[in-house]
């Protein structure tokens, strides 16, 4: 069950959650962008900063401050003026909307090559998520230790799940496993997944799927960096024949 799949940016897999309003109103297009404020608010606290006004938050984040300012007024933070934000209070405050004041418990199924970097990253802790059990079908690392916790065999799935309260299941092995993983996931009770397998999963309604895809993200690199290759020496040759 091992996966050798990289990290990209997490995508809502069709027929979840596209248009339903998160608790208390909060817009999913909105949840999508609380995590990257988070992302710049610990950098702005890191730094000592401690507050911050509107406009430099966005651009920080890569959003308008009407649009930010629009995102964080579902949160009851308004921001004072003349002042701006204060970073520390905002933290917690869009820590609290996304439910990572409390420690969620996160069962990754595969040990290969992502689902390892995945259970020794440390900033899950400090993110509200600790990570319980990691799985595997391989003998050979059944038994093993990765990120303090004993690997053990797939087969164990429903005992660990029940075990530790598992809220979020990570998905990370090869395609031709993954639905099954899936199944065997939401059978035993977890309705929020991060799936790292190359394919769109089926899940009943009431369960929240989000895909992470490398190969996405690189196309549309690529194809980004095809107009800008065409744009550069097309400018050129039409130079060169300026000039002739």
């Amino acid at each position: 069950m091992s996966s050798s799949a990289e990290l990209s940016g997490p995508t809502a897999e069709p027929g979840n959650t596209a248009d339903r309003p998160y608790p208390q109103g909060i817009p999913e297009a909105t949840v999508a962008r609380l995590p990257i404020y988070l992302r710049a608010l610990y950098s702005l606290a890191e730094r000592g900063v401690a507050t911050v006004a509107s406009d430099e938050l966005a651009r920080a984040a890569g959003v308008n401050s009407a649009k930010l300012r629009k995102d964080l007024s579902y949160l009851g933070s308004y921001g004072i003026r003349g002042v701006g934000y204060d970073v520390e209070y905002l933290v917690y405050q869009v820590s609290r909307a996304l439910g990572l004041t409390q420690n969620w418990p996160v069962v990754i199924v595969g040990a290969g090559n992502l689902g390892r970097a995945l259970a020794n990253y440390g900033g899950f802790l400090t993110r509200g998520f600790r990570i319980e059990g990691v799985l595997d079908s391989d003998p050979a690392l059944v038994g093993g230790k990765l990120g303090g916790v004993t690997i053990r065999h797939v087969s164990e799935l429903e005992a660990v799940v029940t075990g530790n309260g598992i809220a979020i299941g990570v998905i990370a092995v090869p395609a031709g496993a993954a639905q099954a993983v899936c199944d065997r996931l939401v059978a035993v009770g977890v309705t929020s997944i991060l799936n790292f397998a190359p394919l769109v999963l089926s899940v009943p309604e009431g369960v929240d799927v989000r895909k992470v895809d490398l190969s996405i993200e690189l196309q549309i690199l690529a194809f980004h960096a095809q107009r800008r290759f065409a744009e550069r020496y097309g400018q050129a040759a039409d130079q060169a024949a300026a000039e002739a």
